[in-house]
């Protein structure tokens, strides 16, 4: 079999298109890359629609937790703190756990189980509570001149937080939350040890991965293709996150604008 059929018969095969059957023998470098390339289209779906989802929860986050009503600001303080408090290995167990009784009761809560949209739903939370710290704390560096400017061209309320605040929170913040969102999209392999299952095989990245190392006993070869596809991911986000700090921080001066630095987290 060639490498170009190979990928006609593989590439898609995590999101069920293709061949259904996985390799049994005989296994070569290109079916390696190629199942664990496929895989990497659902780590990518959880990292994409988490980080989404996510950014404008945490933003409502911030602004609840900068609130001077104690009815806004702290269940918004006890979200961050249970989600930023607890490891997202534990959340997953226990959301999926709540998800499977819910299940039992109500039918509804049947595709809540799933990977797709529980581990999904967990994720959105996790990132939501982290990246709302993240806006928090640059809510609280707004520059208090900006806000008396503001103040001073007569604008209030949604006007406000729309033409001033929302943007120089982003701007302070953007470097931070560009390295949240290369640790979610890292973070995205815990689904393959979480309690949702991978149906009919249909697993991410680091599910594959894991496969090929057990049938050749050879982890040094599914394990490095994977680290190569999340490295070439992670320079992936570096540059979409630079393109938009960089528009963040058009009307300042070059020698005053804020560069991304890639800062890991070792643990979350």
């Amino acid at each position: 079999m060639s490498c170009l059929q190979t990928i006609a018969d593989y590439g898609l095969r995590a999101i069920g298109i293709g061949e259904r059957l996985l390799p049994r023998e005989d296994f070569t470098l290109c079916q390696q890359f190629t199942l664990i390339g496929s895989g990497m289209i659902w780590n990518v779906y959880f990292g994409l629609f988490a980080l989404i989802l996510g950014f404008f929860f945490a933003t409502a986050l911030a602004m609840g937790k900068a609130s001077h009503r104690t009815v806004f600001r702290k269940p918004a303080e006890w979200f961050i703190f249970l989600f930023r408090g607890s490891p997202l290995f534990i959340q997953f167990f226990f959301a999926y756990f709540v998800f499977l009784n819910l299940k039992g009761v109500y039918p509804f809560f049947s595709p809540f189980t799933a990977a797709w949209l529980g581990a999904l739903i967990v994720l959105f939370l996790n990132t939501a509570a982290y990246s709302a710290e993240i806006f928090y704390g640059a809510l609280q560096s707004i520059p208090k001149g900006e806000i008396e400017a503001a103040d001073a061209y007569g604008l209030s309320g949604w006007s406000r937080f729309r033409r001033v605040v929302w943007p120089t929170m982003l701007r302070l913040a953007w470097p931070a939350y560009t390295n949240e969102a290369i640790f979610l999209f890292h973070a995205t392999t815990l689904v393959y040890f979480s309690g949702f299952p991978a149906w009919q095989q249909r697993g991410d990245a680091l599910y594959y991965a894991s496969y090929f190392a057990d049938k050749t006993f050879n982890p040094f070869i599914p394990y490095p293709i994977l680290a190569m596809y999340f490295i070439l991911l992670t320079l992936v986000i570096i540059g979409c996150f630079g393109l938009v700090n960089t528009h963040l921080n058009r009307h300042l001066p070059a020698n005053t604008r804020q560069k991304i630095k890639l800062r890991p987290n070792l643990i979350r």
